[in-house]
């Protein structure tokens, strides 16, 4: 028999089989060295460490097999070359043998020849799974599995078999490059995948920024149950917003927008910006106290919603974390937005961000990257669309403008979409058909909801048209440019500073426009050095310009080409006496551009340590440094916002029935009667809102006099069964004397109850 040396190989028959056929198995190296003799210590089994018999057996050609010698046996005293190769020597002399051997051997009996070759078959090493067939005897494992011993996994594999089920059809094919796979990775316990959750840049973010808004708008949860921030007026009706329809949603949603307030009036729960989407917090507990508790927590968690809004949008527009944490804090916390801070629906503004944060996020749109088609995902654009209609209940106040400008964006992008995809890029702006139906139900959840609370502000309008406002009311609240620079008083670091600049406004409380001379300071840095491109820059820059001059209302050039068109031709528009509350859209735009400029300034600290740390990461100071704007930032922030005492609910409006008159009856006491209705919610004549409606200034006016015949008869023909007149507060009214006048001639009932004193005209 005639063996090719020059070809002979290592690897078993199935192996060069493999390597014949295209396979990513590499050719064995020939020229491998030696193996020592560490490598042929065996173990007890017969087979040594990496899967070789015991018994060196020459290999010839690619087939691992021991060549028959005479009868069928392997020649014990064949010689093998270094590897396991036969001995060219040994070869010449087998060749000079007496040739009668060889003819002999060649007309052996067939069966004999059959018996030989299933005696002499090979055991067949396959990647750590021997097929024996025959005693445990063979050639050595390839080159590469000497170089890299099996790993644990695989040496498990290494079973023997009977022969009576070693058979091809039952060997399942190993993947020969298993042992060089990477180790599985282990699979996460219940506490490590909790552990990632709360390590997660997300869930930091949030308890964060509520740390950051307990810290800030403290105290206002010192005594939650007795004060309420900024003053007792507009908090209270808020607070009382919240009750109402929580309590009306649990007893008779159809009764939502006929409040129990402004009794007899229709439509009263739109007299103005409801809160309705806080109304499942107003599921929760009963009374004015409830309320004043529930009112605490949702105006600091107002605080923390819009940072985190905030810092998600500007993440999602590729800038790092601390710049989006500037802009976090930007716009939760600018110094102008402390005089709103009793008014919620101005406070509550977080959901704005978010929206856009989680549509933007939907569409793979960023605005440091454009528009990356493998990251968009259906489920976050629907989520933005829910979030924008969850904002827009909360109030038209600020839910308007930002309805227009989502049906602005939404338009140019659909039409943008279109020509691209027509014209340019037929096959590069894909959107699939899952996103395309979420944005469409989507736009359509949202416009649905906002048709359904325009509805009853439509009707009011109708009802009462003193309630629509004019061009003086805006001439009234628009700020002067001069208000830009101008804090409130409850600016902690500028109110006193800036007190005789406040006095030279038409307004303070919606004039005072300051957004933070940090604010200023980094943004205008961003213009020159920012991660945004020049394009986008000079675009964040026209938006801040526009939204500023909108703010100003009246007070650019009249208005006549910026706001009052607005005012005038776009529905619901009419309603918004206030221009200077667009500042919201002001400082997020400037918080974009700063976080530009803070993302850049933190990228070259990086650089600068790349030298010196791996990953790079800057040293202390300059991880100082990088800090220092979200500092300054947080300390603009500070503020001074008084937590006054709730006046108690009187005892006598936790047991009368309705429908029941306040006296006194103005503006401020009234929203404080709607608080401590909220016990039993009876009907009450008293109500406050942005305006008083023919029939409570009607009341007021025609009892000034009570108790006298015309007023009572007045009130009976109301339905009014209770008068409440509250002691402390007649003082100094034309009720002051109500306690001591006679009354049995009008078939009155008179009760004296401590801190107030009943009146009940039905005589019972």
């Amino acid at each position: 028999m005639t063996t090719d040396q020059s070809n002979a190989t290592d690897v078993p028959a199935d192996a060069a089989t493999q390597a014949t056929t295209g396979t990513d198995e590499p050719a064995t190296n020939p020229a491998c060295p030696t193996t020592n003799g560490s490598d042929r210590d065996k173990p007890a089994n017969g087979i040594d460490a990496v899967g070789k018999p015991d018994q060196a057996e020459p290999v010839t050609g690619s087939d691992v097999t021991n060549e028959p010698h005479g009868n069928g046996k392997p020649d014990p005293n064949a010689k093998t070359g270094s590897h396991g190769k036969a001995d060219p020597k040994s070869k010449a002399e087998a060749s000079k043998a007496d040739p009668k051997t060889a003819p002999e051997a060649s007309k052996a009996d067939p069966k004999s020849k059959a018996d030989a070759a299933t005696a002499a078959e090979p055991t067949v090493i396959d990647l750590g799974v021997i097929k024996p067939n025959a005693p445990a005897t063979g050639a050595r494992p390839p080159w590469w599995r000497r170089a890299w011993p099996l790993r644990r996994s695989t040496a498990d594999a290494v079973q023997l078999k009977p022969a009576a089920e070693a058979s091809e059809s039952e060997a399942e094919p190993v993947d020969r490059w298993s042992a060089f796979a990477p180790a599985p990775e282990p699979v996460p316990s219940r506490l490590s995948r909790i552990t990632r959750v709360l390590v997660h840049e997300w869930t930091l973010a949030g308890l964060a920024s509520l740390v950051l808004a307990v810290v800030l708008t403290w105290p206002t949860l010192r005594y939650p149950a007795h004060t309420i921030p900024q003053d007792i007026w507009d908090p209270t009706l808020q607070a009382w917003q919240m009750s109402w329809s929580g309590h009306i949603l649990l007893t008779n949603p159809a009764l939502l927008w006929q409040s129990n307030a402004f009794y007899p009036e229709s439509w009263s729960f739109a007299f103005s910006d409801t809160l309705l989407g806080y109304a499942p917090a107003g599921m929760i507990g009963h009374g004015p106290v409830a309320a004043l508790v529930r009112y605490n927590i949702i105006f600091v968690l107002a605080h923390a919603l819009a940072t985190v809004g905030a810092y998600a949008l500007v993440r999602q527009l590729g800038a790092g974390r601390i710049g989006a944490a500037v802009a976090g804090v930007a716009f939760a916390y600018p110094p102008w937005l402390l005089s709103q801070a009793g008014h919620l629906h101005i406070i509550s503004n977080g959901g704005i961000p978010l929206a856009l944060a989680m549509l933007a996020r939907g569409h793979g749109w960023s605005l440091r990257h454009g528009f990356r088609p493998e990251r968009k995902h259906a489920g976050w654009a629907l989520g933005g669309w829910l979030v924008a209609a969850w904002q827009l209940s909360l109030g038209f106040g600020i839910g308007l403008p930002f309805a227009y400008l989502l049906a602005v964006i939404f338009i140019v992008s659909a039409v943008t979409w279109f020509v691209r995809r027509t014209w340019f890029w037929p096959e590069r702006r894909p959107l699939g058909v899952r996103l395309l139906l979420a944005d469409f139900w989507g736009a359509v959840i949202f416009a649905g909801i906002g048709v359904l609370l325009a509805i009853p502000y439509f009707r009011v309008a109708e009802l009462h048209p003193n309630a629509k406002r004019t061009v003086g009311d805006l001439a009234l609240y628009s700020p002067p440019p001069s208000g830009f620079v101008v804090a409130p008083q409850e600016s902690l670091l500028w109110g006193r500073l800036h007190e005789a600049a406040r006095a030279g406004l038409p307004w303070a409380p919606e004039n005072t426009l300051l957004p933070g001379f940090v604010l200023y300071a980094l943004a205008l840095a961003g213009l020159f050095f920012s991660i945004w491109t020049v394009r986008q820059r000079l675009l964040l820059l026209g938006g801040v310009l526009v939204s500023g001059i909108l703010t100003l209302g009246t007070e650019f050039f009249g208005g006549r080409f910026t706001y009052l068109p607005l005012f005038e031709h776009l529905p619901g528009w009419d309603g918004l006496r206030t221009p200077g509350r667009l500042m919201i859209w002001t400082t997020l735009l400037l918080g974009i551009l700063a976080a530009g400029s803070v993302s850049a300034f933190a990228k070259r600290a990086r650089d600068i340590s790349a030298a010196e740390r791996i990953p790079p990461r800057p040293g202390p100071l300059l991880r100082l440094a990088t800090l220092l704007p979200l500092v300054l930032v947080l300390a603009e922030g500070l503020n001074s916002t008084p937590t006054p005492i709730v006046p108690a609910q009187p005892a006598a409006l936790r047991t009368v029935d309705g429908p029941v008159l306040v006296l006194p009856s103005d503006q401020g006491t009234d929203q404080n009667v709607m608080l401590w209705s909220t016990s039993r919610f009876q009907d009450v004549v008293n109500g406050g809102s942005g305006f008083t409606p023919d029939s409570l200034a009607q009341a007021r006016e025609r009892t000034r006099a009570f108790p006298d015949q015309e007023s009572v008869d007045y009130l009976r023909g109301l339905g009014v069964k209770t008068v409440v007149l509250l002691k402390d507060r007649a003082v100094g009214t034309p009720w002051e004397g109500a306690a001591d006048q006679p009354v049995n001639q009008f078939d009155i009932l008179r009760e004296d109850s401590g801190d107030t004193i009943v009146f009940h005209l039905d005589g019972s």
